[in-house]
């Protein structure tokens, strides 16, 4: 039966339970020093935003998996990204809270650690998967893939256990990225939408002109820098000529199977296109939705950041309590990326007056269809 009794602030919470769960290995919080209480506490409450991460970004990327998201959505999209980018700028600054452990304090308990170390969060691991960080992307640790070294240690552990239940959910999911780029791939270019008369021509129009106005810019600045004397003109010319492969080969889609291309060259051609002609108003929300995505990224690299920074000031050059190469493991980490080609494409904008005509502006007004 429901318990008659109106609720209280502490039965809500249920505070009882969860002011009871900082006893460390011993489960006797008063046997622990102040500065252990500390640390479990602040990993404790990165676990907890950990799992407001994922549910927002679960909600965000059911919006955008479906097979035609409504425009109306996008606004709630946007909504739960930027919870999750609080969240993140939130847990950057929460390292100056653990920061409060001073190296002396931690040794005093570090050794009870091992092999546990904060590489088996789960939760991040479940967040990197969510996003789509592939396992060729993802930094060995101790030589193993994460995944692997968190299969190996879960052992017979319920609590293990229920780790490797959410990690191999996780991988069976659609990813955020790959969401993003189905959303992407549907972005309409001069009008045109995928399944129209002549799509694919307009938007293998549309990569071309735009490649050739890049390549038009490029030369402009570089020999401005030539005129200058900043460099000289054949090094110059080198750093031209690779940026204008590596342009050609991105609109493209000369990096990816040829199975992918068709895909890829037209989900690249709308995230172009989306940040080209941002000012449309059709393309407002659009716009807002790829900045927090790229928010997003960003301050999960400051994270990384923070974090190596923050062990290298309490254990320095240690090895990690789990056997990896501690804070060497962890600026490889920083250098990880999901959502690679929203910042390729920052690389490849075009000033307003560059860019190729805008070909049926109409299409983009609000209420024309």
């Amino acid at each position: 039966m429901p318990d008659p009794r109106p609720p209280a602030y502490w039965d809500y919470l249920k505070l009882d339970r969860l002011l009871d769960l900082q006893g460390g290995l011993e489960d006797d919080e008063a046997s622990l020093s102040a500065d252990e209480t500390h640390f479990i506490i602040v990993h404790q409450a990165f676990e907890l935003w950990f799992k407001l991460v994922l549910r927002e970004l679960r909600l965000a990327r059911d919006q955008l998996v479906l097979p035609k998201v409504p425009e109306a959505s996008i606004p709630h999209v946007v909504h739960h990204l930027s919870r999750v980018n609080e969240i993140l700028k939130l847990l950057v600054e929460q390292f100056r809270v653990v920061e409060t452990l001073t190296p002396q304090g931690f040794l005093d308990f570090r050794d009870k650690l091992m092999p546990a170390s904060g590489f088996q969060s789960f939760q991040l691991r479940e967040l990197e998967i969510l996003l789509g960080l592939t396992g060729e992307a993802r930094v060995r640790y101790a030589g193993t893939d994460p995944l692997d070294h968190i299969r190996g240690s879960a052992g017979d552990s319920p609590a293990g256990q229920a780790a490797l239940d959410a990690l191999e959910q996780a991988l069976d999911e659609v990813s955020l990225r790959e969401a993003l780029h189905g959303w992407l791939y549907r972005t309409p270019i001069r009008g045109s939408q995928p399944g129209d008369d002549g799509d694919e021509q307009v938007v293998r129009d549309f990569l071309e002109q735009y490649l050739v106005r890049w390549r038009e810019g490029a030369d402009s600045s570089f020999a401005r820098l030539v005129a200058v004397g900043v460099g000289g003109k054949q090094a110059l010319d080198a750093r031209l000529a690779a940026a204008a492969e590596a342009a050609r080969i991105f609109l493209r889609a000369e990096d990816v199977a040829e199975v992918d291309r068709p895909a890829t060259l037209r989900a690249r051609a709308g995230l172009v296109f989306i940040e080209s002609y941002r000012e449309l108003p059709l393309l407002a929300w659009p716009r807002l939705l790829v900045d927090r995505v790229v928010e997003l990224e960003e301050y999960l690299v400051l994270f990384r950041t923070r974090h190596a920074r923050m062990v290298e000031r309490t254990i320095g050059r240690r090895t990690g309590t789990g056997g990896s190469s501690g804070v060497d493991y962890l600026d490889e980490t920083t250098r990880m990326r999901v959502f690679s080609d929203l910042w390729t494409v920052r690389t490849l904008l075009l000033r307003r007056e560059d860019r190729p005509p805008l070909t049926n502006p109409d299409f983009y007004d609000y209420g024309f269809r």
